[in-house]
């Protein structure tokens, strides 16, 4: 079973009498507290309550900024909500205010006027924000009726000026939040249910919407020389598998982008084990893997007029008598010999041949890959970016403009001689971790040896933002998604024609 965003509807505003509306209602107000069209409305049934709170001198008209008023009288609502979107409604202010909005919502149906906000493209973004913050992943929960989710069988209701227009624009918002649910979907599963067969299983699923979908399991990758991919798994029950699934939505001839992940379904690090405390986290260690099928989730349910490849490693790094052994040295598909250090430094093991057969098979035109690696990169940026790393600097441009564009926020490290001197082995052509100092910068480096030359090229860390512990403003307390959309944008920017 799968999560999926709330139903979303356009209809005009000035058809509505928002005095007879059930559910929750929300209305805005501008940067100075004036009241929108559809406020000035209500706030005639209700008494003028909405004007009273807009000019109470604790109320700050920026945005994010709401009041919820419960069973107000003058109205047939549940609730209604007055909210902000500041002085400055761009796509920021749009993804802060409808986080808030979500937020505040409870049971039944919502409605939301949005006449008089002049900006189509904004509006469009605060109806994404708000389908994303009330994802709630329940797979696994018992509850009574009364404990059910407010949003089990939401629909959402969007008055605007121009409706036509608004659902034009929102239709590839209504596929990115689909692809951004099924990434957190599967980065909130259990290790016990998320198998590397169940993983392969749901990406297979994905044939129906039109992406080319290839399974290669441990006889196959052994063929193929990807010995640094299956060492990884070697001591796990469940079966290694590198999985590709292939959007053609471009040319014919043009060559695709590459995306590259890693999926650890469960890490416990190996020999190398990791403390007990905190272990039951590495459910998330596939999180790389995840963007990437959401990412190609997205572009089947959009139609993307572009050709990308995804790429997935999928692994279990378990500890038992066939596991690898620190000090064990491994050869890559490239050919390339690893001295395993540390057996709890694996993502990497896997992305290399990962990598590696995505450019010998597809010759693609840049590749991304994406992982939940270090922990170093936490201590370097906390859990508020993702530190990535680039040896080209206009694939880099593109990405940065990405990433600030969605909201996804990110930041790009340095590489260099020094930090691939710290890799350096006496045994073997590479270790595989330099250890503690700069962590993250060395394993990037790592990586860096299983690219082509001329190949573009980014690494993006998202061990800090994989999961939030405390939510955000487009995701509750869990998995997050983050990626899915700027990788989509700079698609969208960069790849369709």
């Amino acid at each position: 079973m799968s999560t999926t965003p709330p139903s979303i509807r356009f209809s005009p505003e000035a058809d509505a009498d928002l005095a007879v509306t059930e559910g929750t209602i929300v209305v805005f107000v501008d940067g100075e507290g004036a009241l929108a069209p559809g406020a000035v409305r209500l706030d005639k049934a209700m008494g003028g309550a909405l004007t009273r709170s807009a000019g109470d001198e604790d109320f700050k008209a920026k945005a994010g900024a709401i009041v919820k008023f419960a069973f107000p009288s003058g109205t047939a609502a549940r609730a209604v909500i007055m909210a902000s979107l500041g002085s400055e409604p761009g796509a920021v202010a749009a993804r802060k205010t409808g986080g808030a909005i979500a937020k505040a919502l409870g049971k039944g149906a919502v409605t939301i006027a949005t006449g008089g906000i002049a900006d189509d493209a904004v509006v469009a973004d605060l109806v994404l924000a708000v389908a994303l913050r009330l994802y709630d992943f329940r797979e696994y929960k018992s509850a009574s009726d009364d404990e059910k989710p407010a949003d089990a069988s939401r629909e959402i209701t969007v008055l605007a000026d121009r409706p036509e227009t608004l659902a034009r624009l929102s239709a590839p918002h209504a596929a990115l939040a689909e692809g951004i649910f099924f990434t957190r979907d599967l980065v909130n599963e259990p290790a016990n249910r998320l198998t590397t067969d169940e993983f392969a299983a749901r990406l297979a699923a994905m044939q129906e919407l039109g992406l080319e979908v290839e399974i290669l399991g441990e006889e196959e990758l052994e063929k193929i020389g990807a010995r640094a991919l299956l060492a990884v798994g070697q001591g796990s029950a469940s079966e290694s598998k590198l999985v590709v699934m292939r959007w053609q939505g471009g040319k014919a001839d043009e060559p695709p982008l590459a995306l590259v992940g890693k999926g650890v379904v469960f890490d416990t690090g190996g020999i190398s084990l990791k403390p007990a405390a905190g272990m039951e986290d590495m459910t998330m260690d596939m999180g790389g893997a995840g963007v990437v099928a959401g990412v190609m989730r997205t572009l089947a349910l959009r139609k993307a007029k572009a050709n990308v490849i995804g790429v997935v490693g999928l692994v279990e790094n378990m500890p038992d008598g066939l596991a690898q052994r620190p000090g064990d040295i491994v050869k890559s598909m490239k050919g390339d010999t690893i001295e395993v250090i540390n057996t709890d430094a694996e993502g990497r093991l896997v992305l290399a041949d990962a990598l590696w057969y995505t450019q010998e098979t597809y010759q693609p035109r840049g590749v991304i890959d994406l992982a939940t690696l270090t922990g170093a990169i936490i201590i370097a940026l906390g859990h508020h970016r993702a530190g990535w790393y680039a040896n080209d600097d206009e694939f880099a441009a593109a990405f940065a403009a990405a990433c600030e564009a969605s909201g996804d926020d990110a930041w790009r490290m340095p590489l260099g001689k020094p930090y691939a001197e710290q890799i350096k082995s006496r045994k073997a052509d590479v270790k595989n971790t330099g250890g503690r100092q700069a962590g993250s910068i060395t394993a990037a480096e790592f990586l860096a040896r299983f690219i082509k030359d001329g190949m573009p090229w980014i690494h993006i860390d998202i061990a800090g933002v994989a999961e939030t512990s405390s939510g955000t403003d487009l995701a509750p307390k869990g998995a997050t998604g983050w990626g899915v959309a700027a990788l989509d944008t700079l698609i969208r920017e960069e790849y369709e024609g």
